[in-house]
């Protein structure tokens, strides 16, 4: 972590502190939202829906690794703009099935914006020169 500590970060950057309690309440949010999908009774095939979710739980687990342990911010916020994409094309096929899972989304949706903002400006700040 020292790494992270020696960036120059925005003056928005959260504490710490907020990261893992933020994660917890958002995956909590997320695999209700999957379970909801899952268990909503419906007609219509839900394949895409499990493709799309499975894709962006891949990219939201590689932004970790690409940030602190490979130390590529760019890489990073490539598989953050993914994540986001991804994040808004799975709500949107969940919707098709359940609102209900759509809507559980949303917090996770709106803190990957955010996160992405929040990437997008420590690779600014920290470009060579």
């Amino acid at each position: 972590m020292i790494w992270y500590e020696s960036l120059n970060k925005p003056a928005f950057t959260p504490p710490d502190s907020v990261f893992t309690p933020a994660w917890v309440y958002l995956y909590v949010l997320i695999f209700l939202s999957l379970f909801t999908y899952i268990y909503k009774k419906s007609d219509k095939d839900k394949k895409l829906g499990y493709f799309l979710f499975t894709i962006q739980m891949v990219l939201n687990f590689a932004w970790t690794p690409a940030f602190f342990y490979l130390k590529n911010i760019t890489m990073s916020f490539v598989i953050i703009v993914f994540m986001l994409i991804f994040g808004f094309m799975t709500a949107a096929e969940f919707f098709k099935i359940s609102k209900a899972a759509a809507a559980l989304l949303v917090p996770y949706i709106l803190w990957v914006c955010f996160a992405a903002y929040l990437n997008y400006s420590i690779m600014y700040l920290n470009a060579p020169l």
